[in-house]
């Protein structure tokens, strides 16, 4: 049996010819009900009270669900590419946990991503990697309390980021869930694995059990499906036939506009899969 796979808009990426506040709306407009989005404050752990709320009623407002949320992890345009395992921003970690899941918590948030970190030269990679098992144990149990799941995926590019591969990131999941904690997951970011050169089939023939999250880009390029030579279509028909039913998230970057972008999926795709069937009904 096939399932429907389900879509979310990271509004990180996509609707940023708006303003953050306006981009739940949009996705909304789009035909979204769901919604990711990295940490919005990137040089701040703990934003004001009022700039929470606001963001809380911006997708509340929406009528959208947010369904995925970062961590704080840095600058990622920047030189960051998470703080975990760092000792020294370690504490920006931890006192993120607590906001970041109380955001989730109001807006029925289903996954955390954690951004492991860059490796740093005044620390020994061992351990960074006994921080960061430290750090991902604390945050599972805080997303434990809303019944979430804390996510970990392979980062690209040219950032000293240890974790590559989906081997490197069950390595790490692995370590977790001996320490105790079962709400974690690998995050199937199939841009990242092909720009790592990671071979994608196989991941999720090896891994397809340990998947929580999906997200997608076409490579090379990281814009839409249909703009590179990454078999989307193939890997999201063979992850639908592994009977994954978590959320595929549109993490790319717009070749134009947002709107003009999602011209591969249509309409009556971007729902979920309560209002795709409702959708499909009121075509017969």
């Amino acid at each position: 049996m096939r399932h429907t796979l389900r879509y979310a808009a990271n509004c990180s990426l996509l609707f940023t010819e708006l303003p953050l506040l306006q981009r739940a709306a949009a996705a909304r407009g789009a035909g979204f009900d769901a919604v990711e989005f990295w940490w919005p404050w990137p040089h701040q752990p703990v934003p004001p009270d009022a700039e929470a709320d606001a963001f809380i009623g911006s997708v509340r407002d929406a009528g959208v669900t947010l369904v995925g949320l970062n961590f704080f992890a840095g600058d990622l345009a920047g030189p960051d590419c998470g703080v975990l395992s760092i000792p020294a921003r370690s504490r920006e970690f931890q006192d993120n946990v607590d906001v970041a899941v109380a955001i989730g918590a109001a807006l029925g948030a289903t996954g955390f991503n954690a951004l492991y970190g860059n490796r740093v030269d005044d620390v020994d990679a061992a351990e960074q990697d006994e921080v960061a098992i430290a750090n991902l144990g604390l945050a599972a149990d805080k997303a434990a309390t809303i019944g979430a799941t804390v996510l970990l995926e392979p980062v690209s590019g040219p950032k000293p980021y240890p974790l590559r591969t989906a081997a490197d990131v069950v390595d790490v999941l692995d370590r977790v869930q001996a320490a105790g904690a079962d709400n974690v997951g690998l995050l199937l970011d199939l841009f990242h694995l092909a720009n790592n050169g990671d071979d994608v089939t196989k991941a999720i023939d090896t891994y397809a059990g340990r998947v929580a999250h999906v997200q997608v880009a076409d490579h090379p390029g990281r814009h839409e499906p249909g703009t590179g030579q990454l078999d989307l279509d193939g890997h999201l028909g063979r992850l639908e036939a592994t009977a994954y039913d978590g959320w595929v998230a549109l993490e790319y970057n717009p070749a134009g506009s947002t709107v003009d972008s999602l011209g591969w999926l249509p309409r009556e795709r971007r729902g979920s899969a309560e209002d795709n069937l409702q959708a499909r009904r009121s075509t017969r």
